[in-house]
């Protein structure tokens, strides 16, 4: 009797652990908010990276076309939106589960108004190949000095 307990026990365990991969494996891209660094920048001066974990249940996230733009980044201080070209990153026809990280560079920042330093944080979202939209994430703040 008590080994049966213990093997239901463990079956529950293994299917509770199953379902979760399902749930974050879903044909919908999800992104999660990792880091942006440097936390303090000069404007027209320092570069920023924003770095994002990605999530797939189907592989079809990137493009290889250079003319698409399918990463995008949106600025909280004037809502300007900078778009961007995630590469293709499993094979055309595959239907795999892929999860990794993109460095996202921003460039330099400008300051938007004439205060002595800005706070910026950043909205982001992707789209896959077939058009699913992920979650939109936004990042800790980034304080920008002139």
């Amino acid at each position: 009797m008590r080994n049966l307990i213990w093997v239901i026990c463990f079956s529950l365990f293994i299917l509770s652990c199953t379902k979760e991969e399902e749930i974050a494996f879903s044909s919908t891209p999800s992104i999660e908010f990792i880091k942006i660094s440097p936390q303090h920048v000069t404007a027209l001066q320092d570069e920023v990276i924003l770095t994002v974990m990605y999530r797939d249940g189907n592989g079809d996230i990137g493009e290889n076309s250079p003319d698409v733009k399918n990463l995008f980044v949106t600025d909280s201080r004037n809502q300007l939106v900078y778009s961007y070209r995630v590469q293709q990153l499993a094979p055309e026809e595959s239907t795999i589960k892929i999860e990794g990280e993109l460095n996202i560079n921003l460039n330099v920042l400008t300051m938007v108004k004439n205060d002595d330093e800005e706070e910026a944080t950043f909205d982001v979202y992707l789209l896959d190949r077939a058009g699913n939209k992920s979650n939109t994430i936004t990042t800790s703040a980034v304080i920008i000095s002139p």
